[in-house]
């Protein structure tokens, strides 16, 4: 059973930094695509960060230079670092992956930037 859990939300101030944490289970940890994925409220939901299998990364316009994806084979975590923190980045954050020809989310972490 694939399970997705993620951590490290919470409320912090404009500038400010977190980071995010999806731990795996029931994926193999090289054959998997992960992905960060933000929804605020009455938005739609959008792709913020993501990793393949192979390392390669990509980033959303809106976050470039602020936030790093990373991964953590020995852990079986992804993670993604969020610097410099704007009230617009208010959200919940989800973790996607994509293993095996399937996707799987985890429920979410809410992140609150206070201006």
């Amino acid at each position: 059973q694939v399970q997705l859990v993620e951590s490290g939300g919470g409320l912090v101030q404009a500038g400010g930094s977190l980071r995010l944490s999806c731990a795996a289970s029931g994926i193999w940890f090289s054959d998997s695509a992960v992905a960060w994925y933000r929804q605020a409220p009455g938005k739609q939901r959008e792709l913020v960060a993501a990793i393949s299998s192979s390392g390669n990364t990509n980033y959303a316009d809106a976050v470039k230079g602020r936030f790093t994806i990373s991964r953590d084979k020995a852990k079986y975590t992804w993670y993604l670092q969020m610097n410099s923190l704007k009230p617009e980045d208010t959200a919940a954050y989800y973790c996607n992956a994509h293993s095996g020809g399937q996707d799987y989310w985890g429920q979410g972490t809410q992140v609150t930037v206070s201006s």
